[in-house]
């Protein structure tokens, strides 16, 4: 099966009009434990003239192996990137959507930091559904859309950037919590994540709001 390879046209399309895109995907929004990460990155139209990085794919179509070399390459390319988290514990309490948010916003925060001013940017959020706004974020333009993390590069690139990020805060965090083999499912609902839920109950890193026991296995 051929993977279609994402493009620059929305990029370069909103560019006419707005002097950078930020991009922002999700990863983590299903998972039992951990956290929920947002990666941000920001594209101007000098990098929107440049070849797409080799490898660059949604991060759900990228071998896991082969991920940590393409997010190098995206995060090379792109003019800044960042990573926005909201915690478990901040799960519970505010919501997967508000928690998607505030994660995506401590991102945007992060990208000031090269002097970049968010406000002058558009904002691509990939889905159909903008959780940014309501989280604080009014003084952003932000469009949602659909696929964009397979459509567009610089979706694509956030998307492969935060879910190296969050992998490897999971494989870490395995370590204090072994029972539960995050290393190898980094905190989704496999089989043997959820044995092990049975047979030690929930960790401090789990989303204890969720319907867990209810939660399909995802592999």
């Amino acid at each position: 099966m051929t993977v279609a390879t994402p493009r620059l046209a929305v990029e370069r399309a909103l560019l006419r009009d707005h002097a950078l895109v930020i991009a922002c995907d999700e990863v983590g929004r299903g998972a039992l434990a951990g956290p929920v990460a947002v990666g941000a990155v920001v594209v101007d139209a000098a990098r929107a003239r440049r070849r797409i990085p080799e490898g660059l794919r949604d991060s759900k179509l990228v071998a896991e192996h082969r991920r940590p070399e393409v997010a190098a390459r995206a995060a090379a390319w792109v003019c800044a990137s960042a990573v926005g988290w909201s915690s478990p514990a901040e799960i519970d309490e505010v919501g997967i959507i508000r928690a998607l948010g505030l994660a995506a916003l401590r991102a945007i925060a992060d990208l000031r930091a090269p002097g970049l001013v968010p406000e002058d940017a558009i904002v691509i959020l990939d889905g159909n559904h903008d959780y940014i706004t309501p989280a604080g974020g009014e003084g952003l333009t932000v469009r949602p859309i659909v696929k964009a993390d397979r459509d567009c590069a610089s979706a694509a690139a956030a998307s492969v950037v935060a879910k190296v990020a969050r992998d490897d805060l999971m494989v870490r965090l395995h370590d204090e919590h072994p029972a539960y083999q995050w290393v190898r499912n980094k905190g989704y609902a496999s089989a043997e994540h959820r044995a092990a839920i049975r047979s030690h109950g929930l960790s401090p890193l789990h989303r204890a709001s969720w319907a867990i026991a209810d939660a399909p296995t995802l592999f």
